[in-house]
């Protein structure tokens, strides 16, 4: 029994991969710190088949060593990892320094199947409106100009490959590779949609991924939650391309505030900031006292009289 036994513990041992830790699990460890495990190991195995008291101060004084080299393993890392942080990095001590958060399941009133709180959220976030039907006929606009690889290749450019894709599952990825080999496909694919100004509404599914708002004191409401809306790949560049167009026109006709960031290539909340920094101290100089008045438009756009 003993010998197949050995043989079984042999075979596991030859055809089973080890794991290993990953370094970033504990980025602190060292070669010394494994000599003391493996010591304290030892002596926590010889209390085990001889128990006695000097065993035992053995096993406690290696224990001891042990964690309180641990210890200072622990502040001597992360102490240089902050004396070399960057700006980037900072965010990554934030996060290793925070707690980590509890998932927050809804806990809605009135719902306590998974479907019910499904319904009370799509009611939530995406009230009933009115329908309006798609054009019976489709006319070009004969004074657009026709679409160009350029306009297709700038959006896709800004999209993340390891971005989440919608309800086809084609990553951005795919699409650049597509426009890389044979830009001429998705050119004959969004150039008809462009020039009808049509999104056809088998593009217009998407997926609903709902997140918890964090801080909030109960969970018991719809609006203690947010919703990322996941729509196909493709649906984003068609979107994109008079968007750009239409930004273009605006400012070549002067119809943006010049203070305006938002949606603005090259521009970010910096530029936002330092305008109204400057109006607010040249202000003060003559000690005037100034006010903001920011306003948050809550679903502003879903509100919108089309």
């Amino acid at each position: 029994m003993s010998d197949s036994l050995n043989r079984l513990v042999t075979l596991l041992k030859e055809h089973t991969p080890g794991s290993r830790a990953s370094y970033h699990s504990k980025p602190w460890w060292t070669t010394h710190l494994s000599v003391l495990r493996r010591e304290y190991h030892k002596a926590a195995i010889a209390v085990r088949k001889h128990d006695t008291p000097h065993m035992r101060e053995v096993a406690g004084t290696s224990k001891a060593g042990d964690l309180k080299a641990i210890k200072a393993a622990k502040n001597k890392h992360w102490s240089s990892f902050l004396l070399a942080a960057t700006p980037q990095s900072l965010w990554t001590a934030k996060r290793f320094a925070s707690r980590r958060a509890q998932p927050r399941f809804p806990s809605l009133p009135g719902a306590e199947t998974p479907l019910q709180m499904n319904n009370v959220l799509l009611d939530h976030f995406f009230p009933p409106k009115e329908h309006f039907s798609p054009p019976r006929r489709l006319r070009p606009n004969k004074s657009a100009p026709p679409l160009t690889t350029d306009e297709i290749a700038a959006p896709l450019s800004k999209c993340s490959p390891t971005s989440a894709p919608g309800l086809d599952g084609i990553p951005y990825s795919v699409w650049k590779q597509v426009n890389k080999i044979n830009p001429s496909i998705l050119l004959n694919i969004l150039t008809p949609l462009v020039l009808l100004g049509y999104h056809p509404a088998s593009l217009k599914g998407s997926n609903g991924v709902v997140l918890d708002k964090p801080g909030k004191p109960v969970y018991e409401s719809p609006s203690s939650f947010r919703i990322i809306v996941l729509i196909r790949t493709i649906s984003q560049v068609l979107e994109s391309l008079p968007v750009a167009r239409l930004l273009a026109a605006a400012q070549l006709r002067g119809l943006l505030h010049p203070y305006k960031c938002g949606s603005l290539p090259g521009l970010s909340t910096y530029d936002a900031c330092l305008p109204l920094t400057n109006d607010v101290r040249t202000l003060q100089r003559p000690r005037l006292k100034v006010f903001s008045l920011f306003l948050d438009l809550k679903a502003g756009f879903d509100n919108i009289d089309k």
